[in-house]
């Protein structure tokens, strides 16, 4: 579990029986990423779960306001984009109902 230094993380390790890393954020030598096991790789970092949320607020900001019933539903869909990693020419033709023989012509 990767977060940063805040007191109110502390009893995440211990209470689900995960290793719990932190970032420290604060002062003149802050970090955002750190390396733990020295390969060249940052593992411990907290930013994509910040940056994740941030996605979410952007995408809800053009309602104006999401009722509580049908939060899950406006959240589902940014997920459903935010997994989509490619926008493959089959995703397309089942997206608009296209017949595959239409779609590539030989």
């Amino acid at each position: 579990m990767n977060t940063d230094e805040w007191n109110g993380y502390n009893h995440i390790g211990k209470r689900h029986g995960r290793v719990h890393r932190t970032v420290d954020h604060s002062g003149p030598k802050s970090t955002w990423a750190v390396d733990a096991d020295g390969d060249g790789v940052r593992e411990v970092h907290c930013n994509t779960p910040e940056g994740l949320w941030t996605g979410v607020r952007n995408f809800l900001r053009p309602f104006r306001g999401v009722s509580k019933w049908f939060l899950a539903q406006h959240v589902a869909v940014f997920q459903w984009g935010y997994n989509l990693k490619h926008m493959t020419d089959e995703f397309m033709r089942v997206l608009f109902g296209v017949p595959p023989s239409t779609c590539f012509p030989s």
